[in-house]
């Protein structure tokens, strides 16, 4: 059994980062098992096919026009997921869109497909996000945690050492 935990996004775009911050976060704030991988997708689509192929497992965390209030965190899971993608809201969402379509031609389609999106307030270029996204990355962070867990995989907090600040606000 195999994991991909995919951080989807461009961080020069405040809140159209939201994916990427989240996969370092879950990184530095969980110790998670050798059978889950956390990638940083950026911007990338078609490119990344090579390591969604062979999983069981795909989790997807990107900024998601869902109509609801800033930070929301929405849940989308299965044959919803590439549908959330054709209705894009970024460009490298449509390369999303042609990953999972080659995904599904190629029968290299993980088993589980599951989307975790936030409600973007700003997508102007700028670097970091809004104090209403930024609020929302701890339960948006749990919710990830959870799906692991959910699917077998055991996922620990790290204890020590950890800040409460997201570490790309440190300086």
């Amino acid at each position: 059994m195999s994991a991909l935990v995919l951080g989807i996004g461009n961080v020069l775009l405040k809140d159209e980062g939201v994916g990427i911050r989240a996969v370092e976060e879950l990184q530095r704030r969980y110790q998670l098992p050798d059978e889950v991988e956390v990638l940083d997708g950026g911007t990338s689509g078609i490119e990344l096919l090579s390591y969604i192929a062979d999983r069981d497992h795909l989790v997807i965390i990107d900024a998601i026009k869902s109509g609801k209030a800033p930070g929301t965190v929405v849940r989308v899971e299965g044959e919803d997921v590439p549908a959330t993608f054709r209705l894009r809201i970024t460009p490298h969402q449509l390369g999303l869109s042609d990953l999972l379509a080659a995904a599904r031609l190629t029968d290299e389609l993980p088993g589980t497909l599951v989307l975790f999106g936030v409600e973007p307030k700003s997508m102007e270029m700028d670097l970091g996000l809004t104090e209403e996204v930024q609020a929302s990355l701890p339960k948006l962070l749990s919710a990830v945690v959870e799906e692991l867990r959910k699917l077998g995989y055991p996922v620990e907090p790290r204890t020590a050492g950890i800040s409460e600040t997201p570490s790309f606000w440190e300086n």
